[in-house]
């Protein structure tokens, strides 16, 4: 079983700012939450007290997504939450909202799993070649636009280079179609 990594210990000083102690910087809402988009898992704790503020700058967050008009949660659903807060006893909602996202999780990342382990066009003879022909073109097709573009300075047999390129491309991307037709 794998160890979860420790979370990404957030600050919060007396006068409100966060600080993020693994970069030694000061951080913003919209940092953290660029963190957890992109899977860090984050505590938030008060300098002063020790108290974790975790859970309060984490609603702030999704708060301040739905009021620019990225509704992230449907109506109803807000809904519920807030009738499983104002309910008696004890609320099934937490544990439900929990196990439905670890499944989702769980969902997604063997959908990606099975699509790069069972992926019928990886076992296709030529799958790499056309791989990178296809990253040749579009390297080909964006590499003014990314790299330096003049506006067509290229001198003229830069211009014979990239049309040879191109239609070596093309011839090889008309022989893997011919193949694929006749695997169909």
């Amino acid at each position: 079983m794998t160890e979860k990594p420790a979370p990404l210990l957030i600050k919060r000083y007396a006068s409100r700012r966060l600080y993020n102690t693994e970069t030694s910087d000061y951080v913003t809402l919209e940092d953290i939450s660029g963190f957890i988009r992109d899977g860090r898992e984050v505590q938030i704790v008060d300098l002063k007290t020790g108290d974790d503020l975790t859970r309060q700058y984490l609603l702030q967050i999704i708060a301040e997504h739905e009021s620019r008009g990225e509704s992230v949660l449907p109506v109803d659903v807000l809904n519920d939450l807030v009738r499983s807060y104002m309910g008696g006893g004890a609320s099934v909602v937490p544990q439900f909202l929990q196990a439905s996202f670890e499944m989702l999780r769980d969902g997604q990342s063997k959908v990606m799993e099975n699509m790069t382990a069972i992926n019928p066009m990886a076992k296709m003879p030529g799958f790499e070649m056309m791989q990178a022909q296809q990253e040749a073109f579009m390297k080909a097709m964006t590499g003014g636009l990314s790299s330096g573009w003049t506006g067509g300075a290229a001198d003229a047999s830069d211009a014979k280079d990239d049309g040879e390129d191109l239609d070596a491309i093309k011839k090889q991307l008309a022989e893997l179609q011919d193949k694929l037709s006749k695997m169909s």
